[in-house]
């Protein structure tokens, strides 16, 4: 596709054309400068190292958090005690006035006793064990009415064909919706004004109310964040910032929020955030996600934005007497930079399960962070009461805009559904299809016909449970096959695109695309693909698979233990799970060698290696070399980000945390084997004592394996490699092709993943290449050279992107690439997994 001309959106400043679904867009009023988001993961990634908490779940589960969702069988109300967690002081919503955790369920539990329109049920718990509670507002309904609506909701899913010729169903059909409040855990008043809306509704006597609960069942997330709640921070107990982790689903909080939207399938969803001032209410402006029904996406959601904007101008706050700006719409309002790409935020993952409306709404007070601990109490309490008018008035237009447009929004959820499963077309609109829509708005796929996944591995299968958890139909082949000349074994995976969630399927296992040259700016990642990043192929086929396939609802076991060779077993460290295998083995006290291939030799007499294997999934072939080094478990001093810290924990490391703080506070490297150095830790910032314990450490054998720009820095400053780190675009992210080096590592060709991209030049005698960025490098993503033309993929094209080397006896891998990012590129764990153990065993003995 061309590259998209120049946006030149004018703020509207006259009443706009009708929607299509009928609301006229109201006058946009004057605007400041276009709101500004946080980028990405912010100054943490490579200042602050993240402490450690022992939360991580082993990597061979198929879904890491299973979570109960909603019962689409029972009807509601449902009157559940909901069991009542301690008080706690120290919860930092009580500073502004607003609920603290512990007051939620006695809420819900009164909620529920006064008004037969109330439920309330426990969805899941988060990180710290907290419960999240999902409350569902809807007229009261018998046995008959529920699993009325549930056989409307499955046919919607299931056959929307035949859906879409039930001219009745839309006016029979409670229309889902769904509020989502307080994913980040200091945007707190969305939690607040979803409870003051519930208990309106729960009361009203209005005939629009009882009108609303007769066609709609309302969903809301109370708090999808409450360790960020009760703790005043962003991220939840783990360190993630939920709102990145839909591709991934990494934790409990977010895999609970994924199976709600799976169970209720909202036709309308909205998130609730904080602070931008003025309010900012999508929908977003370029790059649109490729694999959404575009056209029936943006009519629905500038309409709800519009409509949310009238909301919260009626409530009458100005910036004179209030400091309170007049809203934004990105799509309207804005270039570029606050795009709807990719799907790591819940409005972004929303419209794949069904959404046709979806929307994060920003409101405009901060109270947090700083001006948490600055402000008077007095100020923070007028600032929240403002924030929780704002964003009860959004929810309120939300939900109105469903009861005014609730056949039209089943009509077009079904037509999603429907265009996925005839495999269609996506519909280009006209230019004008809503006010502003131009030729810049317009991004679509050309959807394969059919996935194949051909691997037997863990790798493969990780990927088919992934899918499977996201709603995607998988089958398995049930013979051989042959299909666009490549000829395919029984056993291989089925993606047939012709399913209602093609969407969801493709977004999942395309390759993704460069959209470097389509806009200037990007606000987070603009690369995930699946396949390339967690080392499973995915081949798109442009015809139908003609052999029998049998659905799947989990994918195969892979784990095998082979009959033992002189040297016992042979396990390839070649995934994160083998990594997690081998360091069960160590932990039960396994004789270990190393073979410097990326690979270890168990003896034969190892009683644990069945268990490894049932576990993680991993493969014990024969060994007749003994190896070269025994291994003992690996101790890792770790100064890295809560993603970094987060990971390795999960591959089974022993960790202790650090940081430029710990280590001047004294520190005992005795029973620490490798150091990795990701965020949080300066060698210039040591004390004489520290840097010499520290260099005393290295010149022990002590490894280093270091990441980005801090990696990089502590090397250089310690005088190790002679490596020299050249910085690409800071905002550069994406996936990226590669080729092997001829070190220490094994399995690191093919692709990789860069986020602030680095790769290393001037290398000294000594210093092995083991990854190297392809001539092309940039496969998926956003990358640009700077205004001086430097920092480019050109001129990372053919550079070290990841070197090893021993220095003044130190052994020592450096990485200019992402491979622990945000527990992601599953693929890519392998690689640090063996760079530890290389260093590890490469070390002296004691």
């Amino acid at each position: 596709m061309p590259p998209h001309p120049p946006r030149r959106r004018a703020v509207l400043t006259a009443v706009a054309a009708a929607v299509a679904v009928g609301v006229l867009a109201a006058p946009a009023p004057a605007q400041a400068d276009p709101a500004q988001r946080e980028y990405g993961n912010g100054p943490e990634r490579n200042d602050v190292a993240a402490p450690f908490h022992d939360t991580a779940r082993p990597l061979a589960a198929p879904v890491p958090h299973p979570a109960p969702g909603v019962d689409a069988d029972a009807p509601y109300p449902r009157r559940a005690e909901l069991p009542v967690h301690p008080e706690d002081p120290a919860d930092h919503s009580v500073k502004l006035g607003l609920t603290p955790y512990h007051d939620l369920a006695p809420a819900l539990n009164d909620l529920m006793d006064d008004s037969d329109r109330v439920s309330a049920e426990v969805v899941g718990t988060s990180t710290r064990g907290r419960d999240l509670y999902l409350v569902t507002v809807t007229e009261p309904e018998n046995r008959a009415r529920a699993d009325a609506q549930r056989r409307m909701r499955e046919l919607i899913a299931d056959d929307p064909e035949r859906a879409a010729r039930d001219r009745t169903l839309a006016d029979r059909y409670k229309t889902p919706v769904l509020v989502n409040a307080n994913i980040h855990g200091n945007e707190w008043e969305g939690t607040d004004a979803s409870l003051r809306v519930i208990e309106e509704l729960a009361h009203s006597a209005e005939p629009e109310t009882e009108e609303l609960l007769e066609g709609a069942r309302l969903y809301f997330v109370l708090t999808a964040n409450p360790d960020g709640r009760v703790a005043g921070t962003r991220a939840n107990a783990a360190g993630f910032d939920l709102n990145r982790d839909f591709v991934t689903v990494s934790q409990p909080e977010t895999a609970a929020v994924r199976q709600v939207m799976i169970d209720t399938q909202p036709a309308v969803m909205v998130d609730q955030h904080g602070y931008v001032n003025g309010t900012l209410i999508e929908p977003c402006t370029p790059p649109h996600g490729q694999n959404y029904e575009y056209d029936l996406f943006i009519k629905n959601t500038y309409a709800n934005a519009l409509a949310m904007e009238e909301a919260v101008l009626e409530l009458g706050y100005t910036p004179e007497d209030d400091g309170v700006l007049p809203p934004q719409i990105p799509f309207r309002d804005s270039a570029d930079g606050w795009d709807d790409w990719p799907p790591i935020f819940t409005p972004m993952y929303a419209p794949y399960q069904g959404a046709v409306a979806s929307a994060t709404v920003e409101f405009p007070m901060r109270v947090n962070n700083a001006d948490y601990t600055n402000l008077p109490e007095e100020e923070l309490r007028r600032r929240s009461a403002i924030n929780t008018d704002i964003s009860a008035a959004t929810i309120g237009a939300t939900v109105e805009f469903a009861r005014e447009n609730r056949e039209e929004l089943v009509a077009d959820q079904i037509e999603v559904f429907r265009r996925g499963a005839a495999g269609e077309e996506q519909v280009v609109p006209p230019e004008g299809w809503v006010p502003g829509f131009g030729p810049e708005d317009v991004y679509t796929t050309e959807f394969p016909r059919a996935y194949v996944l051909p691997g037997q591995d863990r790798a493969t299968a990780r990927l088919v449970d992934f899918l499977i958890a996201n709603d995607v139909r998988v089958g398995r082949a049930e013979e051989a096959f042959t299909v666009g000349g490549d000829a395919y074994p029984a056993g291989s995976y089925v993606v047939d695109m012709h399913q209602p969630k093609r969407g969801m399927a493709n977004v999942l296992l395309e390759a993704g695309r460069d959209i470097s040259e389509d806009v200037e700016a990007m606000y987070d990642i603009s690369g995930w693909s699946h396949g390339l990043l967690w080392g499973a192929r995915t081949d798109p086929v442009r015809e139908a698979v003609a052999v029998p396939v049998a659905p799947v609802a989990a994918a195969a076991p892979t784990g095998r233990v082979e009959q033992p060779g002189t040297a016992g077993w042979l396990l390839e460290v070649a995934d994160g799970s083998d990594a997690a295998a081998l360091n069960d083995l160590l932990a039960a006290g396994a004789e270990v060698a190393w073979t410097r291939g990326g690979a270890v030799v168990a003896p034969a007499a190892v009683g644990a290696v069945a268990e490894a294997s049932d576990r993680h999934g991993a493969v014990f072939t024969a060994a007749d070399d003994p190896g070269d080094a025994p291994l003992e478990p690996v101790t890792v001093a770790v100064a890295g980000a809560a993603d970094e810290v987060f990971t390795l924990d999960a591959l089974g490391f022993e960790l202790v945390p650090v940081s430029t703080a710990v280590l001047n506070g004294g520190f005992d490297w005795s029973s620490v084997d490798v150091l990795y150095a990701g965020s949080g830790l300066v060698y210039a910032d040591l004390d004489a004592g520290a840097r010499a314990a520290l260099d005393g450490f290295l010149a022990d054998g002590g490894g280093l394996v270091g990441r980005g720009a801090t990696g990089a820095r502590l090397n250089a400053q310690a005088g190790l490699l002679e490596a020299t780190r050249v910085a690409g675009r800071a905002d550069a992210n994406g996936v990226v092709a590669a080729a092997a080096g001829e070190g220490v590592l094994t399995g690191t060709g093919g692709h990789t993943f860069v986020y602030s991209p680095g790769w290393f030049t001037g290398l000294g005698e000594g210093v092995a290449v083991e990854q190297a960025y392809a001539d092309d490098p940039l496969v998926a993503g956003h990358w640009r050279a700077g205004a001086d033309g430097s920092g480019g993929p050109d001129a990372a094209a053919g550079r070290a992107a990841v070197v090893s080397g021993t220095a003044n006896g130190a052994p020592v891998v450096l990485f200019g690439t992402e491979p622990l990012f945000r527990h992601h590129p599953k693929g890519l764990f392998a690689q640090v997994a063996q760079a530890l153990y290389w260093a590890a065993a490469e070390a002296p003995p004691a």
